[in-house]
């Protein structure tokens, strides 16, 4: 047998009405006049009732018999019967149009109470990527319609920054990986047409892609690790902020000794929760920044101590004297105080917004202040300890070794399998 194709229905095609706000308030509007109307017209009603009831008395008998069945059924008791059953009936009609008529006007007062969301979701809806620029403007009363306007309008001031950063990002860094890449292109274009190229001749140009090759992979691994400041935490863990510092001022740094600074320390124990390769990337990079930025002869100090019972760490160094204005630029990313001195030290402008997003990922404050003599005071202080600790946690003083941004991304995705290991291990 087959099967009978489904018989069609006139009504198969209607869908019922999208349960609107408006059809909900309207709804709303109507259901609360019909109870209270009800309400009203029970009350009427026995009012009515006790009032007619209190009213008719019965009397001596002063008719005759004949007089009686002459009598109509309106008199008395019936009498009332009837003009309660007529009260309730126009009560009732009255009640039915009063209620339509509130479901009409409530159908009226949603409208014009709801038409800034319908002015908000058309401009929502108009808005796109291309243009974040435009706002909604919500104009009228200051009641929570205006509220949500005003706040979509921030909303969308945010998303309009955060593109821009993001473009102005891409842009930066494909220039500064278009750089290296041309000149290694250039490099290799002039020693390939040179006849008198001899094996010194390639020895040196190799030396000098390895040169620059080394300038990418700190550029590439500086931009991964802004990539994952940015993403957030994916560990806490009870740390010393002292001994991270200390293993820093231990690393070698070239700059030290060329420049000739004073490099001094004022290290006190300080204990917070966090990534612990992450922390040991902001102290390195606040460190390398202090020496980079310097001048002949300079000072470096670095300090860490309590405040408030909340970690903190300072560097302060010398260097050249930076506008107010300017420090905020310091902190984006691929921006640099002097595009020569950052080139000659080999700075790509990612040290301190690295530090930026480190800070905002840990919920600590960061403090910049410029000196009047140049260079830069920097504190960073991190949030309180937990009073409590469940698992009695003690923190290891011993820093683990920070292994690079490509080995974490490749670690993360399952090339590396072997942990390295810490210092003394």
């Amino acid at each position: 047998m087959h099967d009978l194709p489904p018989r069609y229905s006139p009504l198969s095609g209607l869908r019922p009405p999208r349960r609107t706000a408006r059809l909900r308030l309207t709804f709303l509007y109507g259901a609360v006049c019909l109870v209270f109307g009800a309400i009203l017209l029970t009350v009427t009603y026995l009012l009515t009732w006790g009032a007619l009831t209190s009213n008719f008395h019965t009397g001596p008998m002063a008719v005759s018999i004949q007089q009686a069945h002459q009598a109509q059924p309106q008199n008395g008791a019936e009498q009332i019967a009837l003009d309660r059953q007529l009260l309730l009936t126009r009560s009732g009609i009255a009640l039915v149009i009063v209620s339509a008529a509130a479901v009409g006007a409530g159908w009226l007062l949603a409208g014009r109470v709801l038409r800034p969301l319908s002015t908000i979701t058309a401009a929502a809806r108009r808005i796109s990527a291309s243009s974040l620029h435009e706002r909604l403007a919500l104009e009228g009363p200051d009641d929570e319609l205006k509220e949500l306007g005003d706040t979509l309008d921030a909303l969308l001031s945010r998303l309009k920054d955060s593109f821009d950063a993001q473009q102005r990002f891409a842009a930066n860094a494909s220039h500064e990986l278009r750089t290296p890449l041309t000149r290694e292109r250039t490099l290799l274009q002039v020693t390939l047409i040179d006849p008198a190229s001899t094996l010194d001749t390639w020895q040196a140009v190799s030396r000098e892609l390895l040169a620059s090759n080394a300038e990418q992979e700190r550029l590439i691994e500086g931009m991964l690790t802004l990539a994952s400041s940015e993403a957030g935490l994916s560990q806490r863990e009870p740390l010393d902020l002292a001994a991270i510092a200390s293993a820093a001022l231990a690393d070698p740094r070239p700059g030290i000794g060329r420049l000739g600074l004073s490099v001094r320390s004022e290290i006190q124990p300080a204990a917070l929760e966090g990534d612990p390769l992450l922390i040991q990337q902001l102290v390195t990079n606040l460190i390398d920044n202090a020496v980079r930025h310097n001048i002949p002869g300079g000072d470096v100090l670095v300090s860490t101590g309590t405040s408030g019972g909340r970690a903190v760490l300072s560097v302060t160094n010398t260097g050249p004297v930076i506008p107010p204005a300017e420090v905020d630029r310091l902190f984006q990313p691929f921006q640099r105080l002097g595009p020569r001195q950052a080139r000659r030290d080999g700075g790509h402008g990612l040290g301190l917004s690295i530090v930026r997003t480190i800070t905002i990922a840990h919920d600590a404050a960061l403090t910049v202040r410029p000196r009047p003599d140049g260079g830069l005071a920097i504190d960073v202080a991190f949030p309180s300890l937990p009073l409590y600790r469940p698992n009695g946690h003690v923190p290891d003083p011993r820093p683990a070794v920070r292994p690079s941004a490509l080995y974490r991304v490749m670690r993360g995705t399952g090339f590396a399998h072997r942990s390295q290991p810490r210092d003394g291990e």
